[in-house]
């Protein structure tokens, strides 16, 4: 597997890889550890990871899009290292398109099948952040480099129906859904309304924003965590305003789930004027599902549409006025916290759980194998 961040804070690269070491397959996973974070190599639950640094010219580099394809050549040398030192793979798993270029020359170096894991639509998902021909340059380089993949792994319909306009390709769904940790629905137990967050924190994301908007509302208990990404350092110093904000920084991937059951409810309120902020799903959908637990969506969002469909969560407009109106309806009507919880539980169990994405993840794995 190749991917661009250090591994330990991926839930879907880490439950991709277990799985396939529970099957009785060696892996590794070669990944991107910008900030030096951790050592060189690690065997995590049979996984063995292979971190590359910011070293040399990628030290000197200005930001990402520079280091990019130094990162690309660099992770195609550590590949074809572990290929002559006697890891010699069948298949390099390449996680989103800044791995792509890494495993497409993988593949020609060594036949090996070539699987893209494409958690997002990278050009959308970059589309804001960078100059604008820097994000139809992706779209490009994606559309040129599916012809070499012998399988998508897409996380939604919504992407799927989009790579199946561009290719023909095989594409299979795997969802970000989470394991069942919990055999029966359980209410939360909270003196005091607890909204919990633990993800991303960008200004797309309503972020300070939520965090000064619930620091003025009675009765309601906020949780903050999340990378050492976006606005993380500025989301710290705002939670530290407010006695009712706890700000608990970078947790492991293992707690997120405990710490959600505890809460209350969640959110994702993301700014639909994103094209890839429209089409996604998140995985706090699935965690909040697995934890019985109601989510406060954006509206004309695929994420929305599908948790008002299931009846897990509210809805509604990205503006305050929205959000602290959802806030107060869950925190003052406990029943339909409950009830949106129960539905939440009942559909993680009957089709959004990782016991089944898992089984079509090896499904696609029998087929190139």
């Amino acid at each position: 597997m190749l991917l661009s961040n250090p591994f330990m804070v991926d839930p879907r690269v880490d439950k991709e890889a277990k799985t396939l070491v529970d099957e009785g397959n060696e892996v590794a996973v070669v990944v991107w550890d910008r900030r030096g974070e951790y050592g060189q190599e690690d065997i995590i639950d049979g996984v063995r990871i292979v971190r590359i640094c910011n070293t040399g010219l990628m030290k000197v580099m200005p930001n990402d899009l520079f280091r990019n394809p130094i990162w690309w050549r660099a992770a195609y040398k550590k590949g074809l290292e572990l290929y002559k030192g006697g890891f010699d793979f069948d298949i390099v798993h390449c996680h989103d398109l800044d791995t792509l270029q890494s495993g497409v020359w993988l593949k020609k170096k060594t036949g090996c099948k070539l699987v893209y894991d494409a958690h997002e639509i990278f050009g959308y998902m970059i589309e804001g952040n960078v100059p604008w021909i820097v994000s139809k340059q992706a779209f490009r380089m994606e559309k040129r480099l599916l012809n070499w993949a012998d399988h998508i792994v897409t996380v939604n319909k919504a992407f799927q129906a989009y790579f199946a306009s561009l290719t023909g390709k095989p594409i299979t769904l795997v969802m970000n859904c989470k394991e069942l940790i919990y055999n029966e629905y359980t209410p939360p137990d909270n003196d005091i309304f607890t909204l919990i967050y633990i993800g991303l924190m960008t200004k797309g994301r309503f972020f300070p924003e939520i965090i000064n908007l619930v620091g003025g509302v009675k009765g309601v208990r906020l949780i903050i965590g999340g990378k050492k990404e976006g606005i993380y350092s500025e989301v710290e110093r705002v939670c530290e305003k407010y006695q009712n904000v706890e700000f608990l920084g970078t947790i492991p991937s293992s707690e997120i789930l405990p710490q959600t059951h505890m809460a209350d409810a969640t959110f994702v309120l993301i700014d639909p004027s994103n094209s890839n902020s429209r089409t996604t799903v998140f995985n706090k959908q699935f965690e909040a599902m697995v934890c019985g637990r109601p989510i406060i969506l954006t509206e004309d969002t695929y994420a929305g549409r599908m948790t008002g469909k299931l009846g897990c969560g509210l809805t509604i407009a990205h503006n305050e006025a929205s959000v602290r109106k959802a806030i107060e309806k869950l925190r003052d009507n406990p029943s339909l916290c409950e009830e949106l919880g129960r539905n939440a539980f009942r559909a993680a169990k009957e089709r959004y759980n990782w016991e089944v994405e898992k089984g079509n993840l090896l499904k696609v794995y029998e087929k190139i194998k």
